[in-house]
């Protein structure tokens, strides 16, 4: 008798852990889903967002002003370490 009650005790955890493990599967696909949707959606914000800005200029110009700081720091320390030499930081001017 007692190999009976094991026997469906066996069973009924069987049938708990793929019931279980369904709903996991479940579960995964609608988060998956919903990822999906959410990076759609933010790709689509984020082409009107440049549309807006007329295709990305607020980013060029911050690579522009990126370039010339990092140009002025460049000429600064040619300057300031003396690696100018004679007259060449007169060529070396940075026009902003």
């Amino acid at each position: 008798m007692a190999s009976q009650k094991q026997s469906y005790r066996a069973g009924e955890a069987k049938g708990q852990a793929e019931e279980k493990t369904r709903q996991t599967k479940d579960d995964t696909a609608t988060a998956k889903d919903k990822a999906t949707q959410m990076g759609r959606s933010t790709k689509e914000t984020t082409e009107a967002g440049k549309e807006k800005t007329g295709g990305g200029v607020i980013q060029r110009t911050s690579e522009q002003v990126k370039n010339m700081a990092q140009g002025a720091a460049e000429k600064v320390k040619l300057d300031t370490f003396g690696m100018a030499g004679n007259g060449e930081d007169d060529d070396d001017e940075i026009n902003l």
